[in-house]
């Protein structure tokens, strides 16, 4: 199924492109999200007359995001959760548990990419989309207790002098 694209979607394309998806991938996720218009003459005429102010649009959640991605660098969550003697979690922390540790109104857990499930104790990097072209790494600290989470994050914080130093 051709479509057209309302905003850029990684490995996809950007937005205004007309690229070719499986149709069920269109018909479940693309359309229902308005991420996409059907490739269809009258939406094709229908998109060039709003590019322009879909485009302006665009650069202000752009510029919206980078304002808040600027707030969220560098930031480190501080996760509790209860874990064994080798350090393994009792179940692993999720998006929801980071966003909800950010304690911000404008990130959810669709914001929150995991690359590899945080099921172990320590200092893990988490990124965070918050539009299509923004995303920020944040740091996030899975620990047992409060004292043991400040201790981590001294230890990281000596750990990164050291090979900045370096």
């Amino acid at each position: 199924m051709e479509v057209i694209l309302l905003q850029r979607v990684d490995k996809l394309g950007k937005m205004g492109e007309l690229v070719n998806v499986r149709t069920g991938y269109a018909r479940n996720f693309l359309l229902p999200k308005k991420i996409a218009l059907r490739a269809t003459k009258e939406n094709i005429a229908h998109f060039e007359k709003e590019k322009e102010t879909l485009g302006k649009l665009n650069a202000k959640h752009k510029e919206d995001a980078e304002t808040l991605a600027a707030k969220f660098e560098g930031i480190m969550a501080t996760i509790i959760r209860q874990a064994s003697e080798s350090g393994q979690l009792y179940g692993s922390v999720t998006a929801r548990d980071v966003a909800e540790a950010l304690k911000s109104e404008h990130i959810t857990k669709n914001n929150v990419k995991i690359d590899h499930p945080i099921k172990t104790i320590g200092i893990h990097n988490v990124r965070l989309q918050l539009h299509p072209e923004v995303t920020v790494t944040i740091r996030v600290n899975a620990a047992m207790s409060e004292d043991e989470a400040k201790a981590q994050a001294k230890t990281f914080e000596r750990l990164t002098q050291t090979s900045e130093e370096q």
